[in-house]
């Protein structure tokens, strides 16, 4: 291995401490509570996965990596295949993305699960690591993937072209990798820096009818070019120390108005994995929120598609400009809640069938269905939020609202509904007995001594 410079390099004190933090990652146990919730945003994570690993942007990302040969290093989830941890990280993380059921950061616009999990996965069953150094390093990917899209301000980010998820998880799968390859302080800049140079991520994503570009960019790009940027520091690449200070850095490029010290602020007391979300519905995450007041009012009083008159639907205006009359019936707020009001309920199959999208009855309601962008209900958290009423032919005026659907990070799911969640998922793929074995795995991986032992698990 090529020695590493010994040239001396200008370093900024915030890089200094950002760099040294995640150094130390796999040697420091975080609180109990973050944890907790690592393992279930993992058993999430997997779960989408598993699922994926069947829609369209799964099997593109399968027929592609069996051309591509490599080491028999990482496994593909939901798959017999083994491969390198490149090609690994590549295709599980299209397979996280590979429709809306994934995890989500609201207040940093990105999905950290289906980046950071893959990376630190493949190092991890490359390298017969432990679990607990797996979910070290998993916790850390979140605070990092958040904490880049923090200091460039996501949301004028995103309104400017770029996309935060393709471009914060990347980040945050680098960071996982370095904490799983236990690189020193020193590799841990020069790492940012090629991350850096490989940052990308564009808002056309969103034109994709089929989510196979949007898999690849909100998934499977991040986790690869995270875990290479660290493998080749890993290999002895050396390269610019600090990224984040001197003549035209990285928020000269990307953010002139940016805040660098959200970088690190609250390291290692806020943790990021806290402020995540995971989505009841398996819809956008904007959704969220109009979907469990729409359910909660059938629930209460039982009403359908041919009793409403109208639906007026307010919801923070740019969550709205995400979700609004889509043409991928999972990101389409206005047909969701047509669907919903049709059906009686949304289903995994129900919100990602094209064919519902052209339904009369859903169409006929969707006439009536009518969604506000309201500024009064945005704020920087990203909370799930919708104030909505609906028109009755009987002449009555049903309101509801909510601040923070049930999944967000002010009002999360418990183990139960995960798990719940998560068996709907897996086991049309690996049947009920392996689905139970591998989610009491994933609920304990802590105790795990070799994360290869998940592989005859997982594989289908």
């Amino acid at each position: 291995m090529p020695k590493s410079s010994k040239a001396v390099q200008h370093v900024s004190p915030l890089m200094r401490e950002l760099s040294e933090y995640i150094a130390a990652a796999a040697r420091r146990a975080p609180p109990a509570a973050a944890v907790e919730r690592a393992k279930m945003h993992l058993v999430d994570t997997v779960a989408a996965m598993i699922s994926g690993s069947r829609l369209l942007p799964g099997t593109a990302a399968i027929a592609h990596v069996n051309t591509l040969g490599g080491h028999a290093q990482a496994g593909v989830i939901g798959t017999g295949i083994v491969t390198s941890v490149l090609n690994a990280a590549l295709a599980n993380g299209m397979f996280g993305h590979a429709d809306e059921t994934d995890d989500t950061h609201p207040p940093s616009l990105t999905h950290p699960g289906t980046s950071v999990v893959p990376s630190a996965l493949a190092i991890g069953e490359r390298d017969r690591a432990s679990g607990r150094q797996f979910l070290r390093a998993m916790i850390l990917g979140y605070d990092i993937c958040a904490r880049v899209l923090l200091s460039v301000k996501p949301m004028p980010f995103l309104r400017s072209g770029h996309h935060a998820g393709a471009f914060g998880q990347a980040f945050g799968a680098a960071a996982a990798a370095a904490a799983m390859l236990r690189l020193d302080a020193r590799q841990v800049r020069y790492m940012l820096s090629y991350m850096g140079q490989q940052a990308a991520g564009m808002y056309t994503m969103f034109r994709d009818p089929e989510h196979i570009e949007k898999a690849y960019a909100m998934g499977g790009m991040p986790a690869h070019n995270g875990l290479a940027a660290a493998l080749m520091v890993a290999n002895g690449f050396t390269g610019v120390e600090d990224i984040f200070s001197g003549e035209r850095d990285f928020f000269f490029t990307f953010a002139p108005q940016g805040e660098r010290r959200e970088l690190t602020r609250g390291l290692g007391t806020r943790f990021e994995v806290m402020r995540a979300s995971i989505k009841r519905w398996p819809v956008g995450g904007p959704i969220q929120g109009p979907l469990q007041v729409l359910s909660d009012l059938i629930a209460e009083h039982g009403i359908c598609a041919d009793d409403v008159v109208e639906l007026v639907a307010r919801m923070p205006d740019k969550e709205l400009e995400i979700v609004n009359n889509r043409e991928m019936p999972d990101i389409s707020v206005q047909h969701l809640l047509s669907l919903m009001l049709v059906d009686g309920g949304v289903t995994f199959a129900s919100a990602h069938s094209f064919e519902r999208m052209t339904d009369r009855k859903v169409l006929a309601m969707r006439a009536r269905v009518r969604t506000v962008g309201d500024p009064k209900l945005t704020d920087v958290q990203r909370r799930w939020r919708c104030v909505m009423e609906i028109r009755l032919k009987d002449g009555r005026v049903l309101r509801h609202q909510t601040m923070a659907a049930r999944g967000s990070f002010e009002n999360p799911l418990q183990r139960h509904e995960e798990e719940a969640k998560a068996l709907d998922l897996i086991e049309p793929v690996l049947g009920k007995r392996r689905a139970r074995r591998l989610l009491d795995a994933l609920w304990t991986i802590d105790r795990l001594d070799d994360l290869r032992a998940l592989r005859r698990l997982y594989a289908a």
